[in-house]
């Protein structure tokens, strides 16, 4: 059993990886299609790299639930902390990283994508084989937190707050 959730959780970190990659081109590949806005980056600014990262972390999640969900009662409250966790990763290793340095590289910035990736599915594999966070209520409390964390990576592409986690550092400009 162990096994195969390693395997799920792998597979689930390179998909993560791979379509939050792809998902940074959509947007101007589309030709700045509104639907493409939704679930890929619409700009360069650190909230828009968040979602990058919670988009197919979420697809995935779908596919993952489904298959496997009866196995892990603890699955939506898990994948919720892990969720939080890898988006929260992002900011703090951009913030930290830039902070030190005065300035960011294009590979730490990819760094910080992947480490914040893999950070999501280790803590994710950590704590399901654990068997914590079983109750009815925990897994309501994570199914909202998900839809809750979808919904806001939406509304705030096209109504960002005034604060610099949403501000484009190359335009100074907000959402699109």
């Amino acid at each position: 059993m162990r096994k195969r959730l390693f395997f799920w959780e792998l597979a689930g970190f390179v998909f993560t990886g791979a379509a939050g990659t792809l998902l940074h081109f959509v947007y101007e590949w589309s030709g700045g299609s509104v639907l493409a806005a939704a679930f890929s980056a619409v700009n360069e600014s650190t909230w828009e790299h968040m979602k990058l990262l919670f988009v197919p972390l979420f697809l995935f999640s779908v596919v993952q639930v489904c298959v496997m969900g009866k196995n892990y009662p603890n699955f939506l409250a898990v994948r919720a902390v892990s969720t939080l966790a890898g988006v929260a990763l992002v900011p703090i290793l951009f913030y930290t990283y830039t902070g030190a340095l005065g300035f960011h590289v294009m590979w730490a910035d990819i760094a910080v994508f992947f480490l914040a990736d893999l950070g999501a599915f280790a803590l994710d594999f950590h704590l399901l084989g654990r068997g914590r966070f079983t109750s009815l209520w925990q897994q309501i409390l994570g199914l909202v937190v998900l839809w809750g964390l979808a919904f806001c990576f939406v509304w705030c592409t096209f109504r960002p707050v005034a604060l610099p986690l949403w501000r484009d550092p190359l335009t100074g400009r907000l959402g699109i």
